[in-house]
């Protein structure tokens, strides 16, 4: 075992959003294209006799206090023989529709598999702490059914595309987004390699978003105006993120938003 251990929180985006049907249980079931940005936040683990959590980084004083953050759930669901310190440079912002945290988790369930190895429910335990965690343990393109944690394979056309996150910086819960959903199913998530469903997808609730947070509307307009090929919000909001067939015309669009709107939040990364 090396020490320090690090690894990425892969930013999760939804390249397409299908809300089908509200379920009894209060959940809604969904069909999602999840693709991964190759930048995010960044976790560094030591060996200690117990689990421990700092926190640093642009948006670490939005998190909870470190006992309940999804980092120590997550610690907490996997036997090692020792205990792990582990700093967490929060670099990717909070109830932004990136997954930020599910991230987070998947990261601690990569570096406990590589260096202890996984329990053969790890699945379970990881579905336990939200829908998105499965998906971002392995943080590759992937097709999520039910509420997200029923993964299935895709054909990943689109690794190494050049992806532009924006956020406004307004914090966006999930839960209200979700309620505020019309009900209406729109159809199944279209079939083919990653490429096709992202030309056919949609993402329903860009609009319910919307409504909550009018500042997403201009982040997709000013986004429209750049040359990206593909301008969608991502999971519930607010973070929108624009696809580009070269880094240059990406990191171009950035910099002229960043000149524009120096109060958003920008990420420049790839596809994984």
């Amino acid at each position: 075992m090396v020490l320090p251990l690090t690894e990425t929180a892969f930013a999760k985006i939804n390249l397409a959003l299908h809300i089908r049907q509200r379920r009894a249980d209060g959940y809604h079931e969904l069909e999602t294209l999840f693709a991964f940005v190759d930048r995010g936040d960044r976790l560094t683990a030591q060996q200690s006799d117990h689990d421990e959590l700092i926190l640093s980084g642009e948006f670490a004083p939005q998190l909870t206090v470190p006992f309940d953050n999804i980092v120590s759930q997550a610690l907490g669901k996997l036997p090692r023989p020792n205990g792990l310190k582990v700093a967490l440079e929060k670099n990717l912002p909070v109830a932004a529709g990136l997954g930020g945290g599910s991230a987070d988790a998947g990261a601690i369930f990569r570096l406990v598999r590589d260096n202890y190895g996984l329990p053969a429910d790890w699945q379970a335990k990881a579905a336990a702490l939200g829908a998105d965690v499965p998906a971002c343990v392995a943080s590759i393109a992937c097709i999520g059914r039910g509420t997200g944690t029923q993964l299935e394979p895709v054909e990943n056309d689109l690794a190494g595309t050049s992806v532009l996150l924006v956020n406004p910086r307004v914090p966006l819960a999930t839960g209200p987004v979700f309620a505020s959903w019309d009900g209406q199913d729109r159809g199944a998530l279209p079939q083919g390699p990653a490429s096709q469903i992202l030309a056919q997808g949609r993402n329903d609730l860009e609009t319910p978003a919307i409504s909550l947070c009018p500042e997403i509307a201009e982040v997709l307009g000013e986004l429209a105006k750049t040359s990206a090929f593909t301008v969608r919000m991502s999971g519930s909001g607010a973070t929108c993120f624009a696809l580009y067939t070269d880094g240059d015309a990406m990191r171009g669009a950035a910099h002229r938003l960043a000149q524009n709107h120096p109060e958003w939040w920008l990420m420049q990364g790839a596809l994984r």
